[in-house]
């Protein structure tokens, strides 16, 4: 079980999907959630993504400015 930073809902880890802030500083989708860096949660749901962007909840609990594209490729994993 895993929290999803935006909800704070605890879920099974194949309801969720892994943003991950590599050691270089790169944003990226983790599907197998075994890349290596600092990592956060968010319930797959088209509703979450949105209040994730707009009040940058997730950029802050990673540290990193998230860039757009990261939001569009997550709309896309769960159409």
């Amino acid at each position: 079980m895993r929290s999803c930073v935006i909800t704070k809902e605890k879920l099974p880890k194949n309801e969720l999907i892994r943003i991950v802030r590599t050691p270089e500083g790169e944003i990226v989708i983790d599907p197998t959630g075994k890349k290596n860096g600092h990592g956060a949660y968010l319930k797959k749901d088209l509703e979450v993504f949105e209040k994730a962007k707009k009040g940058n909840a997730l950029g802050h609990h990673l540290e990193a400015n998230i860039p757009d594209s990261i939001f569009e490729e997550l709309k896309e994993l769960v159409k």
